[in-house]
């Protein structure tokens, strides 16, 4: 799939467009549009960041699928958890794809961006925790469940991530993979708004970056601890349609030398 076409850009680099916990419904259609219509002008790609619509009914994807359906680049979504609370989640999904959204789960894609070879892989992901003060499996069948879920999504991410073949790798969750971007957020809520087991499996792959949403009194930047740089784009956090990143892309080796 090819970005669009954009005479403007910066050479060398992949700009990414990300936000999250737009939570949209009839309500708040029409609120990102008008910011939308030229994202063409500013980034290469857009990124969901799960929570898209309130209640995860048909009917609220379909908004979703006007507000951002249509736009002049790629469009790369996840689910969050309000997308999965009326078990509708393979609904919105359709939906959304349908209006031309690629939705994630522990799956990946690879845009062509001005010849480069941009890869996303993308999973809502589920919480338990960061090291020090997680849950583990053990001990009741719920805990071991609630943690299996977690450990067993992330690796299948972890593969989806690695097994990329593209220049710059980069990983989409709704839930944190580094509590870092959780900064404001109460310390007793931790467990269920991310997962250090999300975390290594980003570390696993050493993507450009890491994008999640899910912490609305969360902070923007922060790293996991292999060092891959992680952003909070929670549409309550960073106050706009969207914030773009500039990724660099590797110049090859044998390039280099000329």
């Amino acid at each position: 799939m090819s970005t669009a076409q954009n005479s403007n850009r910066p050479p060398n680099c992949v700009r990414v467009a990300a936000v999250g916990d737009v939570h949209v419904d009839e309500d708040v259609l029409g609120r990102f549009r008008p910011a939308l219509e030229h994202i063409g002008d500013k980034a290469d790609v857009l990124l969901l960041a799960g929570d898209l619509t309130r209640h995860g009914t048909g009917d609220e994807a379909r908004c979703v699928a006007t507000e951002f359906g249509g736009l002049p680049v790629p469009v790369v979504a996840v689910l969050g958890n309000h997308d999965y609370h009326s078990d509708a989640q393979d609904e919105v999904t359709k939906i959304l794809d349908d209006a031309g959204i690629i939705v994630l789960e522990r799956t990946g894609v690879v845009l062509d961006c001005f010849g480069s070879r941009l890869g996303i892989a993308g999973m809502k992901g589920f919480g338990g925790g960061f090291a020090g003060r997680c849950a583990s499996e053990f001990g009741e069948p719920e805990m071991k469940a609630f943690i299996r879920h977690t450990r067993i999504t992330a690796e299948e991410f972890g593969v989806a991530l690695r097994e990329l073949d593209c220049d710059v790798r980069l990983a989409l969750t709704h839930y944190a993979p580094a509590p870092d971007t959780l900064l404001g957020e109460p310390l007793e809520i931790y467990p269920f708004l991310g997962s250090y087991l999300l975390g290594e499996a980003i570390d696993s792959a050493s993507p450009a970056l890491a994008v999640h949403g899910h912490a609305h009194a969360g902070t923007e930047r922060g790293l996991t601890p292999g060092g891959v740089h992680v952003r909070n784009v929670a549409h309550p956090v960073i106050k706009q349609a969207y914030s773009v990143y500039q990724i660099a892309v590797p110049i090859p080796a044998s390039s280099a030398a000329e």
